[in-house]
């Protein structure tokens, strides 16, 4: 068995079974989403840099939400609109590697910076008088410096388990991208190392994340409740069922994934799951933070103002 096993040179994604003209049909549509992913966070990211207004820490973990959402995307639906097109499904293992580390790092990125801005909204409503001095821009930058190399960290380790496994039979991966219990299955390596870290880091990054949210949330709740205010409650409402409705979406569908026993009968519910969650999730934060946010609305009205006037 040693001497069968070798290092390859692609994979193949078998993704969905479908005729070409299907392939073309669903390029146009997932192109058209890609490009509206980049149009609505690209404005976000906009808004936030050229208002004044929006330069408060709320606004600062968007930003970084926004940029997360299109690293996310940009991952690995350029290989499978590549992929569509051109009606091949192939992906060189580097590639393959690379798509991995990507989408498993800026997944876990957006997952702690959900994190803290739920802990933002819980200083702002729960410590109003205390905000300013607990959300100063040093807490938050660290903060945000420390998502991003927490999210980094947690995925060179799983890339760095999965390199370490040899290869030896078909390479034909039963999903639309690298997706790391999918590439898991081709290897004839032992992969119980590797699962147990997975399993260990989706506990990690989603169970406790999720908990604090919850905790967070549960006193933001009492503490509205406590507002005399009918607008201040109306206000303090709409900031946080915005954030709450992104949480919500976010962990719902990678704990649906990660954290329920692999099943090969599911796996085409799992690449549905994955396919809404890859187009929709980063399309999903600019709508809900634009259509539901005053602030972000006003900004933009004074940008088009600003702009009708030049």
């Amino acid at each position: 068995m040693e001497n069968n096993q070798s290092w390859i040179a692609e994979f193949i994604l078998v993704g969905f079974q479908l005729r070409e003209e299907m392939e073309l049909l669903l390029f146009v549509i997932f192109f058209l989403l890609y490009i509206f992913n980049l149009l609505a966070n690209g404005m976000i990211l906009g808004l936030i840099c050229l208002d004044p207004r929006l330069h408060s820490p709320m606004y600062y973990f968007l930003f970084h939400l926004a940029i997360t959402d299109i690293s996310y995307a940009s991952s690995n639906l350029p290989n499978m609109l590549e992929n569509l097109v051109k009606h091949k499904k192939t992906i060189p293992f580097v590639s393959c590697t690379l798509q991995m580390l990507f989408y498993l790092a800026f997944g876990s990125v957006e997952c702690l910076i959900l994190v803290v801005m739920s802990y933002d909204r819980y200083t702002a409503i729960c410590h109003p008088l205390q905000y300013t001095v607990i959300m100063n821009w040093r807490v938050c930058t660290v903060l945000a410096i420390a998502s991003w190399a927490c999210g980094f960290f947690l995925a060179l380790v799983q890339v760095s388990l999965f390199l370490r496994l040899p290869f030896c039979g078909p390479q034909k991966v039963n999903h639309f991208f690298c997706e790391i219990r999918s590439v898991l299955k081709v290897t004839c390596g032992e992969t119980w190392i590797n699962e147990i870290f997975l399993f260990a880091d989706s506990v990690f990054i989603l169970v406790g994340p999720l908990s604090l949210v919850l905790v967070s949330y549960v006193r933001i709740l009492w503490s509205v409740l406590k507002i005399q205010s009918k607008e201040g409650r109306k206000k303090a409402f709409s900031t946080c069922s915005s954030h709450l409705c992104v949480v919500g979406f976010y962990f719902g569908i990678v704990m649906m994934v990660y954290l329920v026993p692999d099943n090969n009968q599911q796996e085409e519910q799992q690449k549905i799951l994955f396919l809404f969650y890859t187009f929709f999730n980063p399309l999903l934060n600019p709508l809900v933070y634009s259509l539901r946010n005053a602030q972000v609305k006003s900004a933009f009205h004074r940008m088009l103002q600003k702009n009708w006037t030049l």
